[in-house]
């Protein structure tokens, strides 16, 4: 088969999305299928077999994308469109797997090049428009909810990330639409070109900074992950022990220094180390390194990617007891805390000073993965997703 695969994101960084393309593309590649993977003009070439990567222009002067919507993604999803109306005009595909915003060109072209297609849901655009500030009209909102609707029944097959977006979207679907739940609990290192192996993307991990325990957080700084909760927190480890250091890796420069002067004014500035971003792997080198993962996420529906890393790790997590973890998580396989400094606090201290508690959570979490979120169960349901589409097409 040869599949479009439309990616308004850019591939590769990593962060969220990014990985999960590239982990969708990685095994539709590998279970014997053509991949044309259409892309933004940022981001590192990737290096997998039978994909082929088509990117749109970089327009470096208009700086980064970044994490939500935004002006310069309309901008440049109006290229992406263009493009991929080239693409369906000079190529036959046997179907289009669209991500995010991407399926709202599907809607407009299936009609005119009758072609089936995936719509890889990673979230509810209306919600990303509310949770990021981007508007608050009611009315684009509305707008954009018939649109995301109407994208989702005019569907051939839809994939959702966690529970709480499989619910969503079966309200819309009512079954009418085949619809697979595939966690991103993918964890194979990321392969990039030859040329991409010295990017900063790839950097490796600098020498690990403190000495004692480590308390790790890897991931992105934005808001909603928590990182002023973790500081705070920190404040009453940093009192009670003397011999454990907080490393955070992950974070743009200015959200890096931002966090840093927090942990200064917070008094606990020696103990706190920023690495900024660091690759995948140098993440999960620096993950196994630690006595205690940790992921304060205080907002949002969908189950973090570092939380399937973070369940595999054989490292003892401490996380908040929000939905967006809940959905995975329990009290069996990590110290749940409510999203407060001193409960973050005590759950910290908690896995830190109990050895026997911290080895059954652990054991749990690696039978977890193993059972319900191993490379081998998102192969099976990524394969029951390619043989779908195929009897479409047949």
């Amino acid at each position: 088969m040869n599949v479009l695969v439309i990616s308004p994101q850019p591939v590769f960084q990593p962060r969220g999305t990014p990985l999960s393309v590239y982990y969708r593309t990685l095994i539709t590649a590998e279970l014997d299928v053509d991949v044309d993977l259409l892309t933004y003009g940022e981001g590192a070439d990737i290096d997998i077999p039978r994909v082929n990567i088509i990117r749109i222009p970089r327009f470096r002067l208009l700086g980064n994308v970044k994490v939500g919507p935004s002006l310069l993604k309309l901008f440049l999803d109006f290229w992406l469109f263009l493009k991929t109306i080239q693409l369906l005009l000079t190529r036959k595909y046997d179907f289009v797997h669209a991500h995010e915003e991407a399926v709202f060109f599907c809607v407009l072209l299936k009609p005119i090049f009758r072609f089936r297609y995936v719509y890889d849901m990673h979230s509810s655009l209306p919600q990303q428009l509310e949770s990021f500030e981007f508007t608050r009209s009611r009315f684009i909102i509305r707008i954009f909810k018939s649109l995301e609707e109407r994208a989702l029944r005019s569907a051939d097959m839809v994939i959702t990330i966690c529970q709480d977006l499989y619910d969503y979207a079966e309200s819309i679907l009512d079954g009418k639409v085949a619809h697979a739940m595939i966690e991103n609990s993918m964890l194979d290192p990321v392969r990039l070109a030859p040329s991409e192996q010295t990017s900063v993307v790839e950097k490796v991990a600098p020498q690990l900074p403190g000495s004692g325990r480590r308390v790790v957080y890897a991931g992105t700084l934005e808001p909603y992950q928590g990182i002023d909760l973790l500081l705070e927190a920190f404040v009453g480890v940093a009192t009670s022990t003397d011999d454990v250091s907080l490393l955070i890796a992950g974070g743009k420069p200015e959200q890096v220094a931002l966090y840093r002067a927090k942990a200064e004014s917070l008094g606990i500035g020696p103990r706190c180390h920023f690495l900024g971003t660091i690759s995948r792997a140098a993440a999960a080198n620096l993950n196994e390194q630690a006595n205690v993962l940790v992921s304060p996420r205080i907002t949002g529906g969908n189950t973090p990617l570092k939380i399937y890393e973070q369940l595999a790790s054989g490292i003892p997590l401490v996380a908040t007891d929000i939905h967006s973890h809940t959905q995975v998580l329990n009290r069996d396989v990590a110290f749940l805390v409510r999203p407060e400094p001193d409960s973050f606090r005590d759950g910290l201290l908690l896995a830190l000073a109990d050895q026997s508690e911290a080895r059954l959570k652990v054991e749990n979490a690696l039978k977890l993965y193993a059972e319900k979120y191993s490379r081998e169960i998102y192969v099976s349901k990524m394969t029951r997703v390619l043989e779908s589409m195929s009897a479409c097409v047949a």
